[in-house]
């Protein structure tokens, strides 16, 4: 009986140790939100913020630019392209750029490059000054559009990593509506110059700013990894599993070939690289370089105020892009895809169709709104999923030792089709102001099947899992969903 005692005895104490663990442990996966996490991911957001200025900045500085230094048309058009030709190269550098100097000395690098680049611009007084810092904006826009989700993504605890690369997006759209609205009360060199202030606020978040421990485990540094890693979770939070998978997953991917480019043609990459490429491409051809690009200029021939309309835009698309903060954890990846493809090719009908109405004479009073509907509907699709939901699934499925060449491509092509739309939305509205936007719900449609076939549900799967899973398939050529 005594015997049977002590057992008990020991029974419960080891019963009570377990509870007191599982009280201050948080599951793999269901990470606590720390200081530490949000400061580290608050530095990749102001990189994103200053992306997104720079993408608007031409829009309400045109006339004042363009009398204040006396420039053509033609200068002025070529000073807002620059940008494109920037994220080209941006987009060439990023990928190598987080794997050589990890994803905070690439973002440090891009920081730099953009507050020389608002400088510049500021202080310019020709068209190739302005030239050279917009140069210098697009090169740090191409380095951030592809390394802050994919940092994002690798710190982010499982639960809610939808939800920070969501605010990911509305910070862009936030940047795009601060140089609207900015830019519509003071002069451009000011606007310039207050474009420095998230660098600034950048620059000093950096000092405090984690490295991501995937990275750190990739180069050998397993011990500083691991600190890292209960750092961002928080010192209650038992980290052994993930870390575990984490180092489990690196160490099986030390005997692959490291990542060249060609590598990336590899049977069991496959899968990873077709869905990349075909969510950027669906993105830009689908029209959003277009709207955005020229979306006054869209309100102006439909007849509807450009000024009501921007204005407008920016409320609505502000108010949707925290839309997509609430669903996109609760929801999934693949669902709101779906949903906003559909709306894409919605927006792009709807503002067709206006335009094919005002080529007819028909419904004149009715025209300017179904233009002004579009446009909300596309850029809904856009703040709700579409703009920043293919960045986050590249970033998790892409495996960590082809990331730096599979991200260069996969930017390198969504900045080549960002060029591609810009360029050519002209030429295409001047041959049928209706038939462009059909061609952009036409391509949406084709995108929903693709999205359909290919794109797999990624939430709620740690990184490690996910791409393990992925490779797996693409080698036994296993079908998608």
């Amino acid at each position: 009986m005594a015997k049977e005692s002590v057992t008990e005895t020991l029974l419960q104490k080891q019963k009570h140790k377990e509870e007191d663990i599982e009280a201050n442990k948080v599951t793999d996966g269901d990470g606590a939100v720390t200081l530490v996490l949000l400061l580290s991911t608050f530095t990749a957001l102001c990189s994103t913020f200053s992306y997104g200025i720079a993408a608007g900045f031409t829009s309400p500085v045109q006339t004042g630019m363009m009398s204040g230094l006396n420039l053509s048309l033609a200068e002025f058009s070529f000073f807002g392209s620059v940008l494109t030709i920037g994220g080209l190269i941006g987009a060439l550098l990023s990928g190598k750029l987080a794997d050589l100097f990890g994803r905070r000395g690439g973002l440090l690098f891009s920081n730099i490059l953009c507050f020389i680049g608002w400088i510049t611009i500021a202080f310019s007084k020709d068209v190739w000054s302005l030239c050279t810092g917009r140069l210098f904006t697009g090169i740090a826009a191409g380095i951030v559009s592809y390394l802050a989700p994919v940092y994002i993504v690798e710190i982010a605890p499982t639960n809610i990593r939808g939800s920070l690369c969501a605010i990911n997006t509305i910070m862009m759209s936030s940047g795009a509506c601060f140089s609207f609205l900015v830019g519509s009360i003071i002069s451009w060199e000011y606007l310039a110059l207050a474009s420095t202030v998230p660098c600034i606020l950048e620059l000093v978040s950096l000092i405090f700013t984690l490295e991501s421990p995937r990275w750190l485990s990739r180069i050998g540094r397993i011990k500083e990894s691991e600190a890292t890693l209960q750092r961002l979770r928080g010192n209650k939070t038992d980290i052994f599993k993930e870390a575990a998978e984490i180092k489990k997953y690196m160490e099986d991917v030390q005997g692959t070939k490291e990542d060249g480019f060609f590598e990336l043609f590899n049977r069991r990459y496959s899968r990873v690289i077709i869905v990349g490429i075909g969510l950027l491409v669906l993105q830009q051809l689908g029209g959003l370089s277009g709207y955005m690009f020229y979306m006054s200029y869209i309100f102006e021939k439909s007849g509807f105020s450009s000024k009501v309309g921007v204005m407008a835009t920016s409320l609505i698309q502000s108010v949707m892009s925290v839309v997509s903060l609430l669903v996109i954890d609760k929801y999934g990846r693949r669902p709101l895809l779906m949903v906003t493809t559909v709306m894409m090719g919605m927006g792009s009908a709807l503002t067709g169709l206006s335009f094919l109405f005002q080529g007819y004479d028909l419904f004149n009073n009715v025209s300017p709104g179904l233009a002004f509907t579009g446009v909300q509907v596309f850029l809904m699709s856009i703040s709700i999923g579409m703009g920043g939901i293919p960045w986050v699934i590249i970033s998790e499925m892409t495996p960590i030792n082809i990331k730096g060449s599979a991200g260069t491509l996969c930017n390198l092509i969504s900045w080549s089709s960002n060029w591609f739309v810009s360029y050519t939305f002209n030429f295409l509205f001047q041959w049928s102001s209706s038939g462009v936007f059909f061609i952009y719900a036409i391509i949406s449609g084709l995108g929903l099947l693709f999205v359909a076939r290919m794109v797999p549900e990624t939430q709620g799967r740690s990184l490690e899992e996910l791409q393990a899973s992925l490779s797996r398939q693409s080698n036994h050529k296993e079908p998608s969903g």
